[in-house]
């Protein structure tokens, strides 16, 4: 598995977003890795943090404003 293709600020937020996740479940007492809650916090550490500069995020779509 190679590991340069990432770029190191987002390898960062994955591995943050990791560590974080698996220490909460350790304090919780997990016996086992919740990998639901491992891709969740993942996916939520990737989510731009900025929104998008013009137009409409999917949520907020609808047949009248779609085009």
């Amino acid at each position: 598995m190679e590991t340069a293709s990432l770029p190191t600020d987002r390898r960062s937020v994955i591995a943050a977003a990791i560590a974080a996740e698996l220490q909460r479940q350790a304090n919780g007492d997990a016996v086992r890795i919740d990998i639901e809650a491992l891709a969740g916090a993942v996916d939520a550490a990737l989510v731009p943090t900025t929104p998008f500069a013009e137009g409409r995020s999917p949520e907020q779509l609808n047949a009248t404003n779609d085009d």
